[in-house]
């Protein structure tokens, strides 16, 4: 068979063929099963991009109520999850998160089976989770009790009312259901390509999110935002920020949240995350973050060409939101559930297992053996 050599990172290599998501990064074109991602962005809410990305339609409205339904009443975890929660060390959420979306395959009568309406639910259940994984072990690592969702809220809503125990304002649902739409599919990432590797062995759904969590975890993936927040906190005011930004350039440090493998041109997604950072700040008393972001977003234009990708506005819109900078990234999860399921699914519907060579760069074949005591 003859191979093809390819480029570092399989950069611009077609992997698979997919019916899910789109993007064109000399365009700056994304969208979902056909839906452009400013139209979905406006118009959608999140229960409903989760239906299309695993259906390939939007739901009617029977469809949609039954979706959400089925997202409630998967919403509660089994007890040995919860317990684990409360035992657990603070740590690293991420890392709290991947075992216990592990942990989840023991407790499911419907792991061991593989059937596509097995798997569909486990995607349903897998979304509803991972939320109440997140928001749980936030509140007992802060010695509170869990929040019980309400029915009558959306998923938004009730992500935000079982993290803090407040129930969100119409904007601030609006905002976190708008984040959640942006960050729900993106083609085959780093994590998604993990959880299709994995679900081409004809390993189980809850493997392959596991591995996907893995992925997702790596600074220079889902871990970028956090990095952000943590820059603009560091600048302090608009004044100071590209000041900063200079030193950091002139010492090689790279600056989070610009460029993009894939982008050529803005990031789609950016452009609502920076209306949202605005909106938030000015609602929450956190503008100053959001000026400081436009002074660096400039300045890196200008100077170095880079545009802002997904992670730059989404750090200051979460922080006006008041979750905590290390739930950043176990959030990004909560929306990438729904579009991982849908490749895994689709992976299973269409499935060859995925081996691809590699480019051997070392000695040659023949070396004579050296005897040890020669060596």
């Amino acid at each position: 068979m003859a191979v093809t050599t390819t480029g570092a990172g399989l950069e611009g290599v077609v992997a698979a063929d997919s019916e899910i998501c789109y993007i064109d990064g000399e365009a700056g074109i994304l969208s979902y099963r056909g839906y452009n991602i400013h139209t979905l962005a406006e118009n959608a809410t999140f229960e409903e991009v989760a239906y299309l990305l695993w259906h390939g339609r939007l739901p009617n409205r029977a469809e949609l109520q039954e979706l959400k339904a089925s997202l409630v009443a998967h919403r509660t975890l089994p007890a040995p999850v919860i317990e684990y929660l409360r035992s657990v060390p603070r740590g690293v959420p991420m890392d709290v998160l991947r075992t216990a979306v592990s942990m989840l395959a023991h407790y499911d009568p419907l792991a061991g089976d593989n059937s596509a309406e097995a798997n569909q639910r486990k995607a349903e259940k897998l979304v509803a989770q991972t939320a109440t994984i997140v928001t749980t072990f936030d509140r007992l690592r802060n010695g509170k009790e869990p929040v019980e969702g309400d029915p009558s809220l959306g998923f938004a809503a009730n992500f935000l009312y079982t993290l803090t125990g407040r129930r969100p304002d119409e904007v601030m649902e609006r905002a976190f259901d708008l984040a959640l739409i942006l960050h729900a599919d993106h083609e085959l990432n780093a994590s998604t390509f993990a959880a299709r590797v994995i679900a081409a062995t004809l390993s189980d759904i809850y493997s392959a999110v596991t591995g996907a969590i893995g992925a997702l975890k790596g600074p220079l993936h889902g871990g970028a935002n956090q990095d952000v927040i943590r820059m603009l906190l560091e600048a302090g005011t608009p004044e100071k920020a590209v000041e900063m930004v200079q030193q950091k350039l002139a010492q090689k440090i790279k600056i989070p949240g610009f460029g993009h493998r894939v982008y050529r041109t803005e990031d789609p997604r950016a452009t609502h995350l920076r209306a949202l950072s605005e909106e938030l700040g000015r609602r929450t008393g956190h503008l100053e973050l959001y000026r400081i972001s436009k002074e660096i977003e400039q300045y890196m234009k200008t100077a170095k060409g880079l545009n802002a990708n997904v992670d730059f506005y989404s750090a200051s819109s979460y922080y006006s939101l008041g979750i905590s900078i290390d739930l950043y990234t176990p959030i990004f999860a909560v929306s990438r559930m729904s579009g991982w399921t849908a490749h895994v699914l689709e992976q299973y519907r269409n499935n060859r297992l995925i081996r691809p060579r590699a480019e051997y760069r070392g000695e040659p074949d023949g070396r004579p053996w050296i005897p040890l005591d020669q060596r």
